[in-house]
């Protein structure tokens, strides 16, 4: 049962509780508290159980280089990484992981010269897919460990079949992947993360000057499920678009965040919807202060990187009509416009640099997988699942 309907049967008060349907996949610690909750009525230990289940959720699902962070003394093995191809053919120089992320030990090199003697090569999907690049020549040194690595979604990913029992590590956007790093994360303030910025605790619930809603698109497609919902809510609320397909975005490496701060909400909406693709369009608004509404995978997919009350799913709406309705409802009554930004006073974001970060944590990876000669022998089947 969404937002919608918990709306409507409760006499149009917005209740915290999460849907009762989506606590079939929850780890038993969610259930013990959830359970705490339903049998309780001290609002303390209401407060109380709540952070506790949202900090847990947004612990759970840290990247490998903060959920593991090495010991002060423990020993730092030298381990050397070999970026095959940089990502679309665009050259970056390479990062100094103790600078970056403090990570010690680690060597990146983009000269194929290193292949004999690097512990590990990270190839990126896209140019071997197309044959713009080809991969490693053997013989293969022992030990070696080859990386896949791909952001992109299944949608826009081709040629995996071509790349079957080749790899021994996946990294990507997926929690499943043995590297995980994702377009951005929460983390409970206080938590030391390199680069994360404390989200505002500032609640702007009235609309004051601000726009409604928003929506910045670069690729617009007819196909596309995004341009669809979009057809039919622009019907019963007004939408800005910016991009390719509207007005142009204001120019600054930061235009997009700062555009955004202008408006209320922010459609958070997908090129495509697969598991674990939420991509910077989330994070963007939630570094706004903007409360998104999303079109993606779904809201129980959501919830293992947001707090609940953290966005709003389109598909918690019978209509896009009944959607329109509720956002009206919230631009007109900041009590229960706060509910959806609360909570941004607990936690700091980050959003990984493209694509230093991934290298250096590919190269923390490396150390700690050394001795290990798994291989991936499902790709395509895992991903495209």
């Amino acid at each position: 049962m969404g937002l919608w309907a918990r709306w409507r049967t409760r006499g149009r008060s917005f209740i915290a509780t999460p849907r009762a349907a989506s606590r079939s996949g929850w780890p038993l610690w969610r259930k013990c508290c959830v359970c705490v909750l339903e049998r309780t009525r001290s609002p303390a230990c209401l407060l109380t159980v709540g952070v506790v289940l949202l900090l847990g959720v947004c612990i759970h699902l840290l990247p490998e280089q903060i959920a593991a962070q090495p010991s002060p003394t423990e020993e730092v093995s030298e381990v050397t990484l070999l970026i095959w191809n940089h990502p679309f053919g665009e050259y970056r120089q390479l990062p100094d992981c103790l600078e970056l992320l403090h990570i010690k030990g680690c060597t990146l090199t983009d000269d194929a010269r290193a292949y004999p003697y690097a512990d590990a090569v990270l190839v990126h999907h896209r140019e071997v897919a197309t044959g713009e690049t080809d991969l490693p020549a053997a013989p293969r040194p022992p030990q070696q460990k080859w990386i896949w690595m791909n952001y992109e979604s299944p949608t826009h990913t081709y040629g995996l079949w071509q790349l079957e029992g080749v790899f021994n590590l996946t990294m990507s956007y997926r929690t499943d992947s043995d590297i995980f790093l994702p377009y951005g994360y929460l983390a409970p303030r206080g938590l030391q993360v390199p680069n994360a910025q404390p989200l505002s605790r500032s609640l702007r619930t009235t609309r004051s000057g601000r726009g409604l809603v928003s929506w910045v698109i670069s690729n617009w497609s007819e196909t596309h499920a995004r341009v669809a919902f979009y057809y039919k809510l622009r019907r019963y609320i007004p939408i800005d678009v910016f991009g390719s397909a509207g007005r142009p975005l204001p120019k600054g490496s930061n235009s997009v965040v700062q555009l955004l701060r202008g408006y209320m909400f922010y459609l958070a909406m997908e090129n495509s919807q697969h598991t674990d693709y939420i991509t910077e369009k989330l994070w963007n608004a939630v570094a706004a202060g903007t409360v998104p509404v999303v079109l993606g995978p779904s809201r129980k997919n959501y919830e293992r990187f947001l707090p609940p009350h953290a966005f709003i799913h389109v598909e918690d709406f019978p209509t896009a009509r009944h959607l329109a309705r509720y956002l009206l409802m919230l631009s007109r009554n900041p009590l229960q416009m706060k509910r959806h930004l609360s909570w941004r006073g607990d936690y700091s974001l980050h959003q990984p640099t493209f694509w230093e970060e991934h290298y250096c944590t590919a190269c923390r990876a490396v150390r700690k997988r050394r001795g290990r000669t798994d291989e991936v022998a499902d790709l395509t089947e895992w991903f495209l699942s």
